[in-house]
């Protein structure tokens, strides 16, 4: 089953770091946005994965990300 999620990346020290609002802890970071987006996405495979073996279905994304001119 495939899953989407919001993810939030940022500019943090020398490279970047990302992490998911609708699963709490799930987190990555590296030194360049491709990777980070690489790392992100093995780190919520990795809690689902966690999840199922605990018996836990994955949440529904309720997160969403909207740019806003001002």
């Amino acid at each position: 089953m495939n899953h989407t999620y919001a993810v939030v990346i940022e500019p943090a020290g020398t490279g970047f770091s990302a992490y998911v609002p609708d699963l709490p802890g799930c987190v990555a970071a590296a030194s360049t946005r491709e990777a980070v987006l690489a790392e992100i996405r093995a780190a919520i495979q990795f809690h689902l994965e966690g999840l199922a073996s605990e018996g836990q279905v994955a949440p529904a994304s309720s997160s969403s990300v909207e740019m806003v001119s001002v």
